[in-house]
């Protein structure tokens, strides 16, 4: 028997096994023996933002499973109106550098900031490039990730367009280029010339939930559900499916598969006044909360009062409140996310994965959802 049929064996979830199944999956979902990353031939990268060092359990490299990475996006630094780096106290981690290069894995510096400050003057984006050069070479970064949320305009287009080359120019290959982008077709990222730039994009399948809508949404839907009653909340691209096959197919993008990362959520969304899948959300901006699974969901699951369920749909759980109170949760599991990444990389040929973000699933000892997307992300068994 092979291991989706084993894993289908002992699963709570008719509808999880199914779609292991379906996938073909090569790896169980669950903890393994620690593997080297050099059998991985799709990507893995991870978001980790500086502030997790901080927080409680603290994450930083002395916690990274680097073996199971082949990117990291070091997240945090932005720049002001006259294109300066504005870099966080405490955002400098040269363990972080040195540890990843010893294990092959590549660090990216992510960066943020006020993009549209580059529009009012050629000079500023010759002034930023040239301080990120400066900061990435004296650091030992690999390469940038731009995360610009988001060109809309022709001006946008055009000015991401100059950076996305003038950056390119100043970081030839084998330093890394890579762009955020959103599951929808977003012109403002000039695609047709921009994909013959970059090394890929990492499209943000997820935030599908969360306080900005008026009713209980699946936070990263793998498949869109008919019954939404409010689909226009994140369409289109409102699902892993649509958004691969925007991406793919459209002519305004088509990008190749290859240089496409699909995102999944180490984080998710509890509704505390909802009691129902698609239920109505009142004052939503004040009782709708983003929790990380590490130290909130994973505790929840089937217990302290919550019970959870799987969207035939969509193939994501939700949890609801065991006496039906009010409350919901939209969130991912180790299954959700193992078929999420194997999906996208094997079935539909695209070039890897990451999430955001990297500690969210750590809960002081483990983290389920890396492993589920690293073991999906393994060269496929028979």
């Amino acid at each position: 028997m092979n291991r989706s049929k084993l894993i289908c064996a002992s699963s709570i979830s008719v509808v999880v096994c199914l779609a292991l199944l379906l996938a073909g999956a090569p790896r169980s979902s669950g903890q393994e023996p620690e593997e080297s990353a050099a059998k991985l031939t799709k990507r893995v990268i991870g978001d980790y933002g500086y502030w997790s060092r901080t927080q409680d359990p603290p994450y930083s490299a002395e916690q990274i499973p680097f073996s199971k990475l082949t990117h990291i996006n070091h997240a945090g630094v932005g720049f002001d109106v006259n294109a300066n780096l504005v870099v966080p106290d405490g955002f400098r981690e040269p363990r972080l550098i040195d540890k990843a290069h010893d294990s092959g894995v590549k660090v990216l510096l992510l960066l943020g900031g006020d993009f549209t400050a580059l529009e009012t003057s050629p000079a500023l984006l010759d002034t930023l490039v040239e301080n990120l050069h400066k900061f990435i070479v004296q650091n030992g970064y690999d390469g940038v990730d731009i995360d610009w949320e988001y060109p809309a305009s022709a001006l946008d287009e055009s000015t991401f367009h100059s950076l996305m080359l003038k950056l390119r120019t100043t970081f030839p290959s084998p330093y890394v280029l890579s762009a955020d982008v959103p599951p929808w077709e977003a012109t403002g990222y000039d695609f047709p010339d921009t994909k013959f730039l970059v090394d890929y994009y990492n499209l943000m399948t997820y935030d599908c939930a969360g306080p900005w809508t008026d009713s209980a949404q699946l936070n990263s839907a793998i498949f869109p559900d008919p019954n939404n009653p409010e689909p226009y909340n994140c369409e289109p691209g409102g699902s892993v499916k649509e958004a691969i096959d925007i991406y793919l197919h459209d002519p305004l993008v088509d990008v190749p598969a290859h240089k496409i990362n699909i995102g999944t959520p180490f984080y998710g969304y509890e509704y505390q006044n909802v009691s129902a899948l698609w239920g109505f959300c009142t004052d939503c901006g004040n009782t709708v909360i983003s929790q990380n699974y590490g130290t909130f969901f994973k505790e929840r699951i089937n217990q302290r009062g919550w019970r959870t369920f799987y969207d035939q749909y969509a193939l994501v759980p939700y949890m609801l409140r065991s006496d039906g109170k009010p409350g919901f949760i939209t969130y991912d599991d180790s299954f959700s996310t193992f078929y999420r990444v194997a999906y996208s990389v094997w079935s539909r040929g695209l070039g890897g994965s990451f999430m955001w973000s990297l500690d969210a699933d750590y809960d002081g000892q483990s983290q389920d959802l890396l492993n589920a997307m690293y073991n999906a992300s393994l060269p496929q068994t028979k």
